[in-house]
């Protein structure tokens, strides 16, 4: 018995290859990602509407937060078609919910990951709402960016992400590590002359290191003295906002 043969006009013939492409392609980013663990959540739109949102300077853009260029001071109102005409006056909810995503941006985290850092800081001894920032301040991300490693928290999320820092002699590049006390961060020997983190540690230069750090610009190293304190997050944030608004 002879087969019987058909052919695709072209156009159903690319249809079909892009659809075969794009399921390899999901396939390929599926099995990465369960193997890797790999978590591709961040935030990748314009940021400085997120400080136009939230009415004050989160530090999102690193150098462009401290010229006239930045979006605050510009246009110092929500962004959106009317924006500028409607700024209703927070109560209740609204004043926690915009304390809680002010955090969550100012760090650069998604919900669900906030999420859990609340829920982590909820099971553990202490005050809850002072875990939950003393946990978002372990983060070596946040760590390098306290340092003055990076400009923004973005950047520095950036920098971890690539291999360019290691801990304990170490490479790690998970944003979301929390350091210890006793432990060394350091750069890594053939990432010292990157032109990216040299001119953040000439932006950076007078800087205060938050007291529970002890960094050492020379040799790039750092060392983690004692868990960070409330006094040292260095913004202003009502955490307790936070744990009304989780706990309701």
């Amino acid at each position: 018995m002879q087969a019987v043969g058909f052919r695709l006009s072209a156009r159903a013939a690319s249809y079909v290859n892009d659809r075969l492409a794009g399921w390899r392609i999901s396939v390929f980013a599926f099995r990465f990602t369960r193997n890797k663990g790999v978590r591709l959540a961040r935030y990748r739109e314009a940021v400085c509407r997120l400080c136009r949102r939230e009415g004050t300077k989160l530090f999102l853009k690193g150098r462009r937060c401290l010229t006239d260029k930045c979006a605050i001071e510009k246009r110092n109102f929500a962004p959106g078609q009317h924006g500028k005409s409607r700024r209703p006056k927070l109560v209740g909810y609204g004043l926690q919910l915009r304390e809680k995503q002010k955090v969550r941006r100012l760090y650069g985290i998604l919900e669900d990951q906030f999420r859990a850092y609340f829920e982590k800081a909820a099971r553990m001894r202490g005050v809850t709402g002072e875990n939950l920032l003393l946990m978002l301040e372990r983060r070596l991300d946040n760590v390098a960016y306290r340092l003055g490693l990076a400009t923004s928290r973005a950047q520095a999320r950036q920098l971890v992400r690539h291999g360019h820092l290691e801990v304990g002699g170490r490479k790690v590049n998970i944003p979301a590590f929390p350091v210890s006390p006793g432990q060394e961060i350091a750069v890594r020997e053939k990432s010292k002359q990157l032109s990216a983190l040299l001119q953040a540690l000439d932006l950076t230069g007078n800087k205060a290191v938050p007291p529970w750090l002890e960094f050492n610009r020379e040799a790039l190293r750092a060392r983690v003295i004692s868990l960070p304190k409330r006094e040292d997050v260095n913004f202003p944030i009502q955490e307790q906002m936070i744990v009304e608004l989780y706990s309701k």
